[in-house]
Order: structure tokens, then C-alpha cells, then sequence
């Protein structure tokens, strides 16, 4: 059969729009989301801050919720302490060339992390080691985790106080179910914020 590009787009565009409907169906993933909000802001009202990570796409997602975070999602309000342990090559690359690729969020964690915070760890397979090492980290320092992982079983599991699982097993749609958790609870927290303080 020939490729038809609008075919594959349709089709794609249904994959997608199912797995949403899995996930505003769910009433436990919908419950996590506030759960985890709650934890955050309860995080940052302690003086905490969020802690963030993940690879390639799932980088840019952290990176992205760390944005918004720090500055706004969608209202104006005071900025919440935020960091995505991404972003420094500096730091990323002295910890990879030294002690492996697999400790470049460990280190970090255990540099920066303390008792008050939480880590938001992203994976879509569930199973990358640095991202494991990371939250392995986090708990050693009895910091809190949040891991959001695809529909796939996975040893984040065992190592997150909260989950946030994408109902699908395919990595561009986990992304997207990904970030549209994170701006629920960017948007949750924010709701917070300016409820318990107005202004920015």
C-alpha cells in the first residue's frame, strides 16, 4: 500500500486524542495530578524547591515545566523555585567525563538536593539508569520523588512517592500526556499561590 500522509496524520491525530480520553477517564491518574500538586506546593510553602529531570525529549519537558514554574503558566504571580538539572553542559559534562553518564543526576541531586524538595523525575521508558540513579539519590537524602513514566512496568515505580503514568506505551504520545500533566499541575500550584498570596 502506498504512503498517504493523510493518513498517517489522521492516524496519528487518533492515537493521540485516545490516549487523552484514557487519561481524562481515569480517575486515579486524574487524582494523582492533584496529589501532586499538593505536594509541590506544599514543597514550596517549606521552602523547598522542585527538582527536575530526564533525556532527549523528556529533557525539554523538564525544561519546559521549570519555565513555567519560574516564571508563569498562564497568570501573574511570584516566581516558584524551580530547577531543571538539565541545562548546565558544564556540569553535565565534568560529571559524564568523570564519573559516567549514568551519575549526571545523581551528582546533582546529591549536591543540591535537601530534605524540603521534591524531584520530578521524566522517563518514557521507565528504565533509563541515570534517571534511576537520580531518584535512587533523592531517596537516600529523604527528598521526595514524582516520576512520570509511560504505560510500560518500570523500576521508577518502586522508587517514586508519586506517579504519573501515560496510558500508552508509544514514546511521542507519552511525551505529550506527559506535558499536559505538567501544566495541570503548573496550573493547580499556580492557582495556589495566588489564592494564599495575590500578585507577583
Amino acid at each position: 500500500m502506498p504512503f498517504s500522509a493523510d493518513d498517517y496524520a489522521k492516524e496519528y491525530v487518533d492515537r493521540s486524542r485516545a490516549a487523552v480520553e484514557r487519561a481524562a477517564g481515569d480517575a486515579a491518574f486524574l487524582a494523582s495530578l492533584i496529589r501532586i500538586a499538593k505536594a509541590i506546593q506544599n514543597c514550596i510553602d517549606n521552602r523547598g524547591k522542585l527538582l527536575l529531570f530526564g533525556n532527549g525529549g523528556s529533557a525539554a519537558d523538564a525544561q519546559h515545566l521549570a519555565a513555567e514554574f519560574l516564571s508563569r503558566f498562564s497568570s501573574d504571580r511570584r516566581p516558584l523555585p524551580a530547577i531543571a538539572l538539565t541545562t548546565d553542559t558544564s556540569v553535565l559534562t565534568a560529571i559524564g567525563n568523570d564519573y559516567g553518564f549514568e551519575h549526571v543526576f545523581e551528582r546533582q541531586v546529591r549536591g543540591l538536593g535537601q530534605p524540603n524538595d521534591i524531584v520530578l523525575a521524566i522517563s518514557t521508558s521507565g528504565t533509563s539508569p541515570n534517571v534511576l540513579a537520580g531518584l535512587k539519590a533523592a531517596r537516600a537524602l529523604s527528598v521526595a520523588t514524582i516520576g512520570f513514566m509511560g504505560s510500560r512496568p518500570s523500576p521508577m515505580t518502586a522508587l517514586c512517592d508519586f506517579c504519573v503514568v501515560a496510558p500508552s506505551d508509544e514514546t511521542p504520545i507519552i511525551q505529550q500526556i506527559h506535558i499536559m500533566a505538567g501544566h495541570i499541575i503548573c496550573g493547580l500550584v499556580e492557582r495556589a499561590t495566588i489564592a494564599a498570596k495575590p500578585g507577583p
